[in-house]
This record gives structure tokens, sequence and C-alpha cells, in this order.
């Protein structure tokens, strides 16, 4: 006996689908992916944005600070842009592989170990921990290498501010994978970059409002003259200079950094007298050249600082470390 098939039993979207002689298959359930790509890329989208905005709010802050000065030219400027880019970019993939995806990842694995539902202060509680264990290994590593670890409150920090930057990240990427897994995603990622870029904008231009109307003063070092150079200069630790207007110099204690052939400086008191002169570039006065043959010092050293604290000082180490020996003028009473 035939068993009639009402013809409305049949799903439309199944006979739609079915080649001439072939049975209806039965419709295929919907599965929704994890999300896991969309919360990526909606995760480094938001490093991203956070990386971008607070470098900038770095510069504008940095320019009215004491700065060894802007880079020149268009080629200079544009390479310096686009590296900064390239890198922003790298180290927000590897930030959200390493930090903010086990975060995520760790917000859903624990309301299913205790059999509750996800709710979005997980997440919040699993960044915390995500950047603790982040400071720990990181820090234990660079603990290694120097073979000395950093203070306590160093730590602190630095699981504070971990915990700052990857909480928003954390959290956009938690709503951009549940809403593919509820089926209604939608391109977050895109709206995060949109939203970031509007966010820069607003930073640059009171930026640049707050230095157009004087608000805010670009650094620039003191304008000294001969005479202002005369006098007793420190390094804070017992080392002094005593610049002359004749031209002659005294040294005491004041520290030679020489090469010592390991890739290091190291400083050797030097006692004597010698020579000074100022430097000039463009007519204005920018550093010292001094010289005390006992000692076999030769430096020139560069003008820091403010007019009503003036500093000299010269790079030591490596070119490029940022190490410095500097030395400030003393007030005479």
């Amino acid at each position: 006996m035939t068993q009639q098939v009402e013809p409305d039993a049949i799903p439309a979207e199944a006979t739609a689908d079915t080649a001439p002689g072939e049975s209806p298959r039965a419709p295929k359930g919907v599965v929704h992916a994890d999300g896991f790509g969309a919360a990526f890329c909606a995760a480094m989208a938001a490093l991203c944005a956070e990386a971008v905005i607070a470098g900038t709010i770095g510069v504008l802050v940095m320019l009215s600070r004491e700065h060894d000065g802007l880079p020149d030219g268009v080629l200079v400027i544009a390479g310096l842009v686009l590296g900064v880019a390239l890198l922003t970019v790298l180290a927000g993939g590897f930030v959200t592989a390493v930090a903010v995806m086990p975060a995520v990842a760790l917000a859903r694995l624990m309301p299913r170990r205790m059999r509750r539902s996800e709710r979005r202060r997980w997440t919040l509680a699993a960044v915390p921990l995500v950047a603790g264990a982040a400071v720990v290994v990181f820090g234990g590593v660079m603990a290694l290498g120097s073979l000395a670890p950093a203070p306590p409150l160093a730590y602190l920090l630095a699981w504070g501010t971990l915990t700052a930057a990857l909480l928003p990240a954390a959290l956009i990427a938690d709503i951009a994978g549940r809403r593919v897994r509820q089926g209604r995603a939608t391109r977050l990622a895109p709206r995060v970059a949109r939203d970031g870029a509007l966010v820069w904008v607003i930073v640059a231009a009171l930026g640049a409002g707050a230095y157009g109307t004087g608000l805010a003063e670009v650094y620039e070092p003191p304008r000294l003259g001969a005479a202002d150079l005369a006098g007793t200069w420190t390094d804070g630790h017992g080392g002094t200079v005593r610049l002359t207007s004749d031209g002659a110099a005294t040294a005491a204690g004041y520290d030679n950094f020489v090469w010592d052939g390991t890739g290091k400086d190291k400083p050797t008191d030097c006692d004597g007298s010698g020579t000074w002169k100022p430097v000039r570039e463009g007519g204005a006065v920018n550093g010292v050249a001094l010289r005390i043959a006992s000692c076999e010092l030769s430096r020139n050293l560069s003008v820091s600082g403010t007019r009503k604290e003036p500093r000299i000082f010269h790079e030591i180490g490596k070119p490029g470390s940022g190490k410095r020996y500097v030395l400030t003028k003393v007030v005479e009473k």
C-alpha cells in the first residue's frame, strides 16, 4: 500500500533544490560558526585604534616636553609613518593572538564549567587573569635576562596598564563572536576602525588647537650665550666642571666615559684643567666643546633644559641608546 504524502509536508526549499527524478532531501539545520574570525578581527581593530590614539596623545605631550627634535624631510616622515603603521598592525595581531583571544576563550569556558549562562562579567573577570599571567611570563623572562627582577610596583603597574589596554578589545571581541554564534553577524571590525578613526581626528584636532592658540607650546632648547655657559656645572653625584669666561675649564670628579671594548662605557673620574668654547650652529649657541688634556677628555656637550634651569649633556653608550651624562648649572647665590 502506497502512503500518500501531502504536498505541504515537503518544504519549498527542499523541492526547489531537488533535481528532476530525485526524491527531496531533508532540510539541513542551520549551523553557525564559533565567531573566532570575527572576534579576532574586531579585537585587532580595537587594539590598533587604541595604539594610534595613545600614540597621538603621547606625541602631543612630547612636543611640549624636552626632546631631541622632530624628523625632517617628507620622505623621512612618510617612511616613519609607514613603519609605525606596519609595526602597529603586527603588534596588534600578536597581542590579539596571545592575550585577547585567550581571555575571550577563558570567558566562554568558565561559565560552561560552572553551568551558568555566558555574561559579559565573565570577560571582565578573565582579562585581569590573562594580563596577570602575561606579566608573570614576560616579567620572568626579562628578569632572567637581566639577572635582576624589577620592583614589585613595576609589575603591578604593568598588570594594571595591560588590563586596561586589553579590556576594550576583549569586550568587543566577545560581542563580535556572540553575534556570529547567534546568527546575527555584523561586520564589527570596520565599525570599530571607523569609530577609532573618528576619535583620532577629534584628539588630533584638539591637540592642534591647543598648540595653535598658544595654550601649549612646542619645546625649544634655551637660547644661551657664552656668558650664560660660564659657571659651575654639576652631575648631581659629586662631579663638577667649572667654566670661566676666559675659556678655562676645571674638572673635579667629572665622569669620563671610556669605551672598555666590551660594548659598554665605564666612567672614570676626571680631575684637571683644560679649555672650553661654545659650539655655534646658525649663529646660535647649541653646545659646549670641552677639552681636558690630563684625562684625555674631549667632548661636545649639547644644551637642553630651560633658560631658568639649563643643562648640558652628551650621550653615553651605543649611539641612539638614549643614555646621557647630564650636568645642571649651579645657581650661585
